[in-house]
């Protein structure tokens, strides 16, 4: 007690802070998101995520490049197709956007983790992530296109599959059509605990994907219910999944947390584009200070019990780390 113990001490000086500091983050536990779009040489803004676009192959096979020399050697892919179908078919075809995409990146950076979502929102006509039968999801339906889409993304040489929809069975799924097709390395890393949140408007911009009615609460989940998120996290682990995820992160580091302390596998998180959209927003209308709170908000990710964070500020956090902010 006061004056024996005076904790400050271990805060006057900058070195003696660094090297008590408890939450440390290295950029290679960081996930770029990349939104791939048809053409060659297409960089398209995306004017609800400051700073983030819509690339060609191409280009987007160079930005890997950019973030893999600052330290950020992992992306996570969404195809964003001009030609959209029922059930999403063009998820599943070898040339598709992300396959392709795939192909480029690991000739331009043969070291990187390529991740590819799992998902047919973007592929879709209707904006849903699966088969719908009279506006209602069709679960089991959706199953064995997730296993074509998955094998075709296999094909193309992706580290990792992320099945987002919320669709039940889907890791098991996946997991088995890996395995009997000899893909037995091929990781999945499950949206696990995926909420039904107001924070990803923007990606819905960038991956042209908003529902085209309805919306996506009978299958993602109700932000509210903290044990059912992980009953949900159980159901993925006890199917195969590699990696679990919450998303989003910043309103749900207490299932982060327990996540990580009830399973102990390696558990990723979500900083979505909403969360990095308000800090933008903020920052920009001279609010506060961008790389101060992002700064806090990717460590409090980090210290609730996230190994792996995917953000779009990624690169400017891999850039902050190695300038010694943080």
């Amino acid at each position: 007690m006061f004056p024996t113990q005076r904790p400050r001490r271990l805060r006057q000086s900058p070195v003696i802070r660094e090297m008590v500091r408890e939450t440390r983050i290295h950029p290679s536990s960081l996930v770029m998101p990349l939104f791939i779009v048809p053409g060659k040489g297409v960089k398209r803004a995306i004017s609800s995520m400051p700073g983030q676009f819509n690339l060609s192959v191409d280009l987007a096979a160079e930005r890997a490049q950019e973030l893999y020399e600052t330290g950020v050697r992992s992306t996570l892919l969404f195809g964003v197709p001009d030609k959209k179908d029922d059930e999403g078919s063009s998820s599943w075809q070898d040339n598709g956007l992300v396959q392709e995409a795939t192909l480029a990146i690991k000739k331009s950076v043969p070291d990187s983790c390529v991740i590819a979502d799992v998902c047919f929102c973007e592929y879709t006509s209707h904006g849903h992530c699966g088969v719908m039968r009279e506006g209602k999801l069709d679960n089991d339906a959706t199953l064995e296109r997730l296993v074509k889409q998955t094998l075709s993304l296999a094909r193309a040489g992706v580290d990792m599959v992320a099945p987002s929809g919320m669709i039940d069975g889907a890791v098991g799924a996946m997991r088995q059509g890996l395995d009997d097709a000899d893909f037995i390395d091929t990781i999945i890393m499950a949206y696990a605990a995926k909420m039904a949140s107001g924070f990803y408007g923007p990606f819905r911009e960038a991956a042209q994907a908003t529902p085209q009615y309805g919306d996506r609460k009978t299958y993602q989940m109700d932000p509210a219910n903290f044990e059912e998120a992980l009953r949900e996290v159980a159901h993925d682990i006890d199917e195969g999944a590699d990696i679990v995820m919450v998303k989003p992160a910043l309103a749900y580091l207490d299932v982060i947390r327990a996540a990580k302390d009830r399973f102990g596998l390696p558990t990723a998180a979500y900083n979505v584009s909403g969360e990095y959209a308000m800090v933008k927003a903020a920052a920009q209308a001279g609010w506060l200070d961008e790389k101060r709170v992002m700064l806090e908000c990717l460590t409090a990710i980090r210290r609730a019990g996230a190994d792996i964070i995917i953000t779009y500020f990624a690169e400017d956090l891999a850039k902050a780390i190695r300038n010694g902010d943080c």
